[in-house]
């Protein structure tokens, strides 16, 4: 446990150091003040100026999804990164030969990131939230949201070997959060098409205020992780093995 902790902090020292990083873990603040209250605003200019009942209010649901995911993908995002620096000066693979371990590694830079970004948004979505969420909805999101954070750091070291890759990549993975939209304009049984991505089962869990669909999110977001960690301790990109 020592080692895991030492190592944690290492990793909040590369993000201390580097501004973007730093800056992206406020960013799920700045982002709940937006939806909170800029959107209700919009909401409200929009339908007096139409003249229609509702517009965006419809899929303040979804919002709500957005912003669940929003805190645990940039955390996670800024150790994907921290990773992929300390593999381009190689402390990565002398890391995964001492105590640590690629276990250990993957715990202090990914998994506790993670855990801080779950409190983080079980803590801001009651405040944020645009929709009557329950106590369980909330916390069956924020769970939900951090998987899909872990999904996405799992898939930016896995896929990059330096920190332009992991930009590139980071764009791409963000589009697995595109599920959400599939059972807000999608109705036809096709929208099954997008099982595969946890999103669409969050967004189908909200939609159809069914806790069942969240059990397939956590399903589907375990099957993706347990495949990209095995990817990567099997030897990603060439580094030592444990």
């Amino acid at each position: 446990m020592k080692a895991i902790y030492r190592s944690f902090l290492q990793m909040l020292l590369f993000v201390q150091r580097d501004m973007m990083l730093f800056a992206s873990c406020a960013a799920p603040l700045l982002a709940g003040l937006a939806f909170k209250f800029l959107i209700p605003l919009l909401e409200k200019r929009l339908t007096k100026w139409l003249g229609i009942d509702a517009i965006l209010a419809p899929y303040y649901g979804l919002m709500d999804l957005f912003f669940s995911v929003l805190a645990p993908t940039m955390f996670c995002f800024a150790a994907a990164m921290v990773i992929l620096e300390e593999h381009d000066d190689h402390i990565e693979s002398y890391l995964f030969v001492t105590g640590l371990g690629k276990t250990g590694y993957l715990i202090s830079h990914i998994a506790l990131p993670g855990g801080i970004a779950f409190v983080v948004t079980l803590v801001l979505l009651p405040f944020f939230k645009l929709t009557a969420l329950s106590g369980m909805e909330i916390l069956l999101l924020s769970f939900t949201g951090t998987l899909q954070g872990i999904i996405i750091a799992l898939l930016i070291v896995t896929l990059s070997t330096n920190k332009l890759e992991g930009m590139a990549v980071t764009k791409v993975s963000s589009l697995l959060i595109l599920g959400a939209f599939v059972p807000y304009f999608v109705v036809h049984p096709v929208q099954y098409v997008a099982a595969v991505l946890p999103s669409f089962w969050m967004a189908k869990a909200l939609c159809e205020k069914n806790i069942f669909y969240m059990v397939m999110a956590v399903l589907t977001s375990g099957i993706w992780i347990w495949s990209l960690m095995r990817k990567y301790k099997s030897g990603y990109k060439g580094h030592l093995h444990r």
